[in-house]
């Protein structure tokens, strides 16, 4: 399994020591951390507590428990705020977009009209093909 540990003298992970002040929940293999840079309000992350980089390296335990507390944070984010909808995801190795090599889901509470048009949701990382509905319409379109 490949486990990144930070190179002495940098900055400590994030995720293995989080500020109290943006712990969710905890379970045994797991945390919930409020997202520093929240994309909406109620950004959460999952975090397996072990420091792990990339999903293929989590054990099926480690799996399971972050299914689970997908769950856990889709509940707890619809008690608090109502959402009316989810984006929920991760970002695999710095080419997928991975910034803090901590393997860690997002889940983000969505609401009508945050965007003006969700269509394509996670597709949107890459500019211009989020929308697939417009680019299937769209015969002149050159990655069609």
């Amino acid at each position: 399994m490949a486990v990144v540990v930070p190179a002495a003298g940098l900055d400590p992970c994030p995720f293995c020591r989080p500020d109290p002040d943006r712990l969710v929940f905890e379970a045994p293999l797991i945390r919930a951390v409020w997202d520093k840079y929240p994309a909406a309000p109620g950004h959460l992350l999952l975090v397996p507590r072990r420091h792990v980089a990339l999903w293929p390296d989590l054990t099926p335990a480690e799996r399971q428990a972050l299914a689970d507390a997908i769950a856990d944070a889709q509940r707890l984010l619809e008690a608090r705020s109502s959402p009316d909808g989810f984006t929920i995801g991760i970002n695999h190795g710095v080419a997928g977009g991975q910034t803090v090599p901590h393997l860690h889901i997002h889940v983000i509470p969505r609401r009508s009209g945050d965007v003006p048009d969700p269509t394509g949701g996670v597709r949107h990382v890459i500019p211009a093909r989020g929308n697939y509905r417009a680019l299937a319409a769209d015969t002149t379109d050159p990655m069609a």
